[in-house]
């Protein structure tokens, strides 16, 4: 076999065990997230505390509902907002129960806004990869019970692994993640990425 047509049998045979890479990661898109990593998640919007959704610092506010009170929503309306981008958040909505409210936002009106949806989970990996924002969005089935939301971050991870563990993510949450896999930031709520209920939506940055 011709060395040439070798090269290529190898590339057909990688490409179609899941083993291609995502698009290369845009110089767009490293500066978007070099502006939602100067938001310091892993250091504000702590879980169990009242606080600024936008700033992500506490307030001094009594919690007036029980639960864990994470804020996932808030941090991703704050990142939306420091790029030009409106994701429904305060006061238009309050902090309790936001992420279900985006999610059902996202779907019915997210469009209006710019906001379309991606097909998958490689392809959101690539939408990010490109410089857009994008946001991974899940609803809890019971509607008193608080749903999940992330931005979806650059990598150069393989569609094998996007499939097998999910794009990374930023995230506020039970635990704080400037960057690390759906699957591990979406686990509280086992059916987001198990049963594939996780749903894309990407927005230009301009």
């Amino acid at each position: 076999m011709k060395p040439l047509f070798f090269c290529l049998a190898i590339i057909t045979l990688i490409a179609g065990h899941g083993f291609a890479y995502a698009d290369p990661i845009s110089a767009p898109a490293r500066a978007l997230i070099a502006s939602i990593d100067a938001l310091n998640v892993e250091q504000r919007w702590p879980a169990g505390e009242h606080v600024h959704w936008e700033s992500g610092e506490p307030d001094g506010k009594p919690e007036k509902t029980p639960g864990k009170h994470t804020h996932c929503s808030a941090f991703v309306a704050a990142a939306a907002k420091k790029v030009g981008i409106y994701i429904l958040r305060p006061p238009e909505h309050g902090q309790i129960l936001l992420a279900n409210a985006q999610f059902d936002w996202l779907e019915n009106q997210g469009a209006r806004q710019g906001w379309l949806p991606v097909r998958d989970a490689v392809e959101a990996q690539a939408h990010a990869n490109r410089g857009d924002l994008v946001v991974a969005a899940y609803k809890n089935h019971h509607d008193d019970k608080p749903g999940h939301i992330a931005i979806v971050r650059p990598s150069d991870k393989s569609a094998m692994a996007i499939r097998a563990e999910g794009p990374e993510i930023t995230q506020a949450g039970g635990t704080n993640y400037r960057d690390t896999t759906l699957q591990r930031g979406f686990a509280g709520h086992p059916a987001a990425w198990a049963q594939h209920e996780v749903r894309f939506y990407a927005h230009v940055v301009k």
